[in-house]
């Protein structure tokens, strides 16, 4: 029998650090088998994520991504992810792509940050105000319950509209003062330039960049790189697919050995200094997506 798991119902059954710990036990299975298939057609984009975990399973991922939605009040995002047996093939469950894709974006980087972060991190910046950074609010929140929380958005209207949802946050006139200001940074942005510069950065901070995820995209520039010790989730699905990584590792200003570890070297996520600046990629992959699939299936029975 397939399950057909719908987003209210099975969302109030999940816990984000119970996640990352099921993420961290996935990656101490088998490497996943991965394939990605991207195709662009002007700033839209149609991913088909593939992952095959043996032990795991099998899931499939289709989303499209059409920003210019947000003019009309469409949704910028849709698609479906399919869950198939390790064992017989079966199609196991029909998962909410929208479900998948928030426990799966914020998640990877809370495993991070649950690492690379200082355990006494008290004052949190979310760039961004849509809907991946709401998740990070509940993300970050469950790992830092005492942390405050900043957010800047590029329009003073999505910043109100978080703060709105979130009275706890205060909203960020300023980037470059409130990057200064911050202990963890987390980024999620459509941005295609650099926004957050190396020159703002301060020692012991953790920066998260979520936003880029194709060749022509990125979050920081060089010298953000160059100061920090620099982690991803996974070498195959960033270092040459994603801009923040792509663009400057062809132009020569650091080379793939400047990534420290992926998820597959998890013991490797430890912050060296107190005072040493760690960056974490967050790519995504379709090994994630099944592995949180897998949570959300094994919760969604458990029920």
């Amino acid at each position: 029998m397939t399950e057909m798991i719908p987003y209210a119902e099975a969302d109030e059954l999940l816990d984000w650090i119970a996640l990352t710990d099921a993420l961290a036990a996935g990656h101490d299975l088998p490497k996943a088998l991965v394939e990605d298939v991207f195709l662009y057609s002007d700033n839209n984009t149609l991913l088909n994520r593939s992952a095959w975990i043996k032990g795991m399973g099998l899931a499939v991922k289709c989303a499209t991504i059409f920003p210019d939605n947000r003019k009309s009040g469409k949704a910028m995002i849709g698609g479906a992810v399919n869950m198939f047996s390790g064992e017989d093939g079966a199609l196991e469950a029909i998962l909410d792509f929208h479900l998948v894709t928030k426990w799966k974006t914020a998640a990877d980087s809370l495993l991070a940050a649950r690492r690379l972060a200082r355990p006494d991190s008290s004052k949190i910046l979310i760039v961004g105000a849509g809907t991946v950074g709401r998740s990070l609010h509940a993300a970050y929140k469950s790992a830092f319950p005492d942390a405050a929380f900043t957010v800047w958005n590029r329009s003073p209207e999505g910043a109100k509209s978080f703060q709105a949802d979130f009275p706890d946050v205060v909203i960020a006139d300023d980037l470059e003062t409130a990057v200064r200001a911050a202990d963890i940074i987390t980024s999620a942005t459509m941005a295609t330039e650099p926004n957050i510069f190396g020159d703002w950065l301060q020692p012991g901070q953790h920066v998260d960049l979520i936003g880029a995820y194709r060749p022509d995209m990125r979050e920081v520039d060089d010298a953000a790189l160059l100061r920090s010790r620099v982690f991803v989730d996974n070498m195959h699905t960033t270092v040459g697919h994603i801009g923040e990584l792509k663009i400057p590792i062809a132009a020569g200003v650091i080379d793939a050995s400047h990534v420290v570890a992926d998820y597959y070297d998890l013991d490797a996520f430890v912050r060296g200094l107190d005072d040493e600046i760690t960056l974490f990629k967050n790519g995504g992959g379709a090994h994630l997506d099944l592995m949180t699939a897998r949570y959300i299936l094994d919760a969604w029975i458990a029920r």
